[in-house]
């Protein structure tokens, strides 16, 4: 079977290694309500800035921790990863998995969105939608790994 979209599967580690140590950060950093600006700072560019305290304004140098921004890339790069590696014994039926755990993630998420966008507010309401950048990958993730591992437990409990 051609799969033109996939990464190697060789990627799929090099996403958990990405993925989980991130995830656990972030979630300890929300849990703990920790400062994570309090570390890596350091001058970097910015397309655009609006601080308080600091001048708003297009391509400028501006102190900033790239703590929060580091989770974030290896959260999302890991989840990519993850989930669109192909794995050692890619085949139809595995594709029709995927898929199909990619469309039901999808649903999942945005009745999701929908159901806090109509019951939670103000700046809460604006960290579902920062967690809303990574709970579509993790859906999938879980729910394609589960899925295989039925397919697994199925084939195993044939023999």
């Amino acid at each position: 079977m051609k799969t033109h979209f996939l990464l190697p599967n060789s990627f799929k580690k090099i996403g958990w290694l990405l993925f989980i140590p991130a995830l656990i950060l972030t979630v300890v950093f929300s849990i703990i309500n920790g400062d994570a600006d309090s570390y890596l700072n350091v001058t970097t560019f910015a397309i655009y800035q609006e601080t308080i305290g600091q001048k708003s304004g297009f391509f400028s140098l501006i102190e900033n921790s790239i703590t929060d921004e580091l989770l974030t890339i290896a959260m999302i790069v890991g989840g990519l990863f993850i989930g669109f590696s192909k794995l050692k014994n890619e085949d139809e039926y595995i594709a029709k998995i995927r898929y199909e755990s990619l469309v039901w993630a999808t649903y999942l998420n945005y009745g999701l969105i929908l159901f806090f966008t109509v019951f939670i507010f103000g700046m809460p309401y604006l960290n579902v939608l920062f967690y809303n950048m990574f709970t579509l990958l993790l859906f999938f993730i879980i729910r394609f790994h589960f899925k295989l591992y039925q397919l697994n437990k199925a084939a195993a409990n044939d023999e």
